[in-house]
């Protein structure tokens, strides 16, 4: 059957992926790779469709899109062929079954209230790391998920990003400056309108005595740069959503690298870098956990008398 297409509304049929997620995920993850017919419409090659049918049975078990759209056809072969039990440990370790954030997640959809008030009783139970760590960053990549297959609405993702951002706001505004170094500018790039990460890096950050400098959203590049200068920062740091293009993600990487002076250290972090490959001069961090490690690292080659902490950057 090579060479065999089927059209997108055939696709959408045979998979139960519905038009508006296959074009978001071209557009997300460079996969699906439609050709075009005759009439310039979208058509599939069968051996796409079939990878298809693969990742909407792994989510089906849990499993979030943005991982499964990185694997090979064998990878998805694979692992469908998983005993249930281990499918469902897989899932559970992607964040997408665990019980509190399940019942956060439909809370999301049907009470807003009773989400907020929930979230305010797991920060004061918790205290903020914890919470960060615990509820905020798995619940954030189970909204993500549901929102990428189509499960909740694009209003459904802002009720619960403002909600959460506006807690996290208020525990981080009762944090005491600590005006230690390293001074670390906090901002996304053009385009990239997801704040959430940044908010939650920023926590843990601060809470490890970082003097952390908020810039909000969507700062042009030579405005970060004379930031920077501004505000004397030791680390610019940026954040890419799963939504932010990934083929524009390295290039911006690299104008604002040549924006800043080589004494200040350019971290990215967020799930737009997970698979980035190496970029000349920034430091990738793609989990909340490699930013405390590159912040602890920042502070040892500080004490150690060299110029800048971050050998990424040499």
């Amino acid at each position: 059957m090579t060479g065999a297409t089927l059209g997108i509304s055939a696709v959408e049929r045979e998979t139960r992926l519905s038009k508006d997620v296959l074009r978001a995920w071209e557009k997300r993850y460079g996969f699906p790779t439609p050709m075009r017919d005759v009439h310039g419409e979208r058509c599939y090659p069968v051996e796409q469709v079939e990878r298809l049918r693969l990742m909407k049975r792994l989510m089906d078990q849990g499993l979030r899109p943005g991982r499964l759209a990185q694997m090979s056809a064998t990878q998805l072969a694979e692992l469908a062929q998983r005993p249930a039990a281990e499918a469902t440990q897989a899932a559970a370790a992607d964040g997408g079954a665990h019980e509190l954030i399940d019942s956060l997640l439909a809370m999301v959809a049907q009470d807003p209230a009773a989400l907020r008030t929930a979230l305010r009783q797991h920060l004061a139970r918790l205290g903020l790391e914890r919470f960060v760590e615990q509820v905020a960053a798995p619940l954030t990549a189970a909204v993500g998920a549901r929102w990428e297959d189509g499960s909740f609405d694009i209003f459904d993702e802002h009720l619960y990003t403002e909600a959460t951002t506006r807690i996290l706001r208020q525990a981080l505004g009762n944090l005491p400056e600590t005006g230690q170094a390293p001074r670390i500018l906090l901002t996304t790039l053009p385009g990239e309108a997801h704040g959430l990460g940044l908010t939650m890096i920023e926590a843990l950050l601060a809470l490890d005595g970082a003097n952390c400098v908020a810039l909000g959203t969507e700062t042009p590049p030579a405005s970060i740069a004379r930031a920077a200068h501004s505000h004397r920062a030791d680390i610019v740091a940026l954040s890419f959503s799963a939504a932010y293009p990934r083929r524009q993600t390295a290039a911006s990487l690299q104008q604002l690298r040549q924006l800043l002076p080589d004494t200040v250290a350019l971290w990215a972090g967020g799930a737009g870098v997970a698979a980035l490959a190496a970029v000349d001069g920034v430091r990738l961090l793609p989990t909340l956990d490699s930013g405390r490690q590159a912040l602890a690292g920042w502070r040892a080659g500080e004490r150690a008398g060299g110029v800048t902490a971050d050998p990424v950057l040499r």
